[in-house]
């Protein structure tokens, strides 16, 4: 079986493989691709047909006496008057089986920034393909540069599922032979960038077919399996970090609370548990301070005593008073080997710049890690990513919406691992000490 192989293709394996999934859990996805691809109109859909609109917001949605609806995600002005998406927009929808948390991400080159910020904590991404804007008779015909550039960059932030939706097939003269070529095109692209793609799905976004509802003609393009929402609804969320050992970045300390009966009137420190989990009786060892301390209760966010895993939030008290403040991290004490989170001062990283001014050797900015500010100098630029290819190239600096790999140099050591472990863990963000602007986001090797 070869990467690009697809993993869910028909009705029969989404039914067997549901038991296995957590489906109460919300679904983050996005939606992204070339430009007017139909991503904003494909969210409008699946917002429409799932009643998740309102009949009198839906009448406000009319462009030239027809209801747009790509103007229910495109919300600035600047993305109305120019008919793009500019920034990314969220919205939030349900079905009877789950619940959707969804962003459009922006198609143009200029912000590819935006579209690699959304990715990076999403646990699925559809990929608009525009039939209309392919040689879709031609059997060996060429995927728009920024299908493959997204879908690359969906691999680099290793986002778990990943579908093709062929959009606009209710335009060509031939359906059925459009969307065989252009599935075939895909895979093979996938296959050469070691692309596991999750379902290739024909789609009309402005007809609605097969988005929540099937196609009105049965086996539309010759294809007979479910619909885009179908496999959305059955797709699996990035699990959170619970093999891993306990990693807490402390948010905010209740100090000295009054609900004796929850904090035995110690301090609360409050946060959510960013791997592992904590409970009463566990080691802990503070960051940086380097101080040990027993868990004497952990609180969920109702304030009921229990063990918390990560992902969730949390209250802890320890055992004695020991110098804890916001920013500070609580480590598992036992922690060792590959597992054990050895504080560093050089990091090697994985940069989406996403300044206005290019990134230059020798520039120091602040690093956001948890809750921890660090000042942080970049030592140098190892190379720039082709974003069309992944392939490495020699560079000097990096431009606003490029993506390199570059080498810290902190102020003060962190408590870190590779982004590949632990999204939580691998990643931080670098702002301007000016500007205060967030200028890159991170991900550590």
């Amino acid at each position: 079986m070869t990467n690009a192989t697809e993993t869910i293709a028909g009705s029969a394996q989404l039914t067997g493989a549901k038991g296995q999934i957590d489906t109460q859990s919300a679904l983050k996805f996005i939606t992204c691709g070339s430009v007017d691809d139909g991503k904003s109109t494909l969210i409008g859909r699946l917002l429409v047909d799932t009643r998740a609109v309102l009949q009198d917001h839906l009448a406000g949605m009319q462009r030239q006496g027809e209801t747009d609806l790509a103007l229910l995600t495109d919300g600035l002005s600047a993305e109305r008057e120019q008919g793009i998406t500019i920034d990314v927009a969220y919205r939030y929808f349900s079905t009877e089986n789950r619940k959707f948390i969804i962003g459009d991400a922006p198609g143009h080159e200029q912000y590819t920034r935006n579209m690699v910020t959304a990715a990076s904590s999403a646990d699925a991404a559809v990929v608009l393909v525009d039939a209309t804007k392919l040689d879709w008779a031609d059997a060996g015909l060429n995927l728009l540069p920024q299908t493959r550039r997204h879908s690359l960059l969906l691999k680099l932030l290793r986002v778990p599922s990943i579908i093709f939706a062929v959009n606009k097939l209710d335009a060509v003269a031939d359906a059925a032979l459009a969307f065989a070529h252009i599935r075939s095109a895909l895979l093979a692209f996938a296959e050469s960038a070691g692309l596991t793609v999750t379902a290739t799905v024909p789609v009309s976004a402005l007809k609605g077919w097969n988005v929540v509802d099937a196609a009105t003609q049965a086996n539309w393009c010759g294809y007979g399996g479910p619909t885009l929402l179908d496999i959305l609804e059955q797709l699996p969320v990035t699990a959170a970090d619970t093999g891993l050992p306990l990693a807490f970045p402390v948010q905010w300390v209740e100090k000295f609370s009054s609900s004796s009966d929850t904090s035995q009137g110690r301090r609360v420190f409050w946060g959510r548990v960013a791997a592992g989990g904590v409970q009463a009786g566990a080691t802990v060892r503070v960051f940086p301070s380097g101080q040990s301390a027993t868990v004497a209760q952990v609180l969920d966010h109702v304030r009921q005593p229990g063990a918390v895993a990560a992902g969730h939030s949390a209250g802890i008290v320890l055992d004695r008073e020991v110098d804890v403040s916001r920013g500070d991290w609580l480590l598992a004490e036992e922690a060792s080997g590959a597992n054990q989170l050895t504080p560093s001062r050089e990091l090697l990283a994985t940069v989406a710049w996403l300044d206005d001014e290019s990134l230059v050797a020798g520039r120091v900015y602040w690093a956001l890690h948890g809750h921890r500010w660090v000042k942080a100098k970049v030592k140098r630029i190892v190379h720039r990513l082709d974003i069309n290819t992944l392939a490495k190239e020699d560079a000097s600096q990096l431009e606003p919406n490029a993506i390199g790999h570059i080498e810290l140099a902190l102020q003060e050591p962190i408590a870190v691992l590779p982004f590949a472990r632990s999204r939580v863990l691998g990643s931080l963000i670098l702002v301007d000490t000016a500007t205060h602007k967030t200028s890159g986001a991170l991900l550590l090797h």
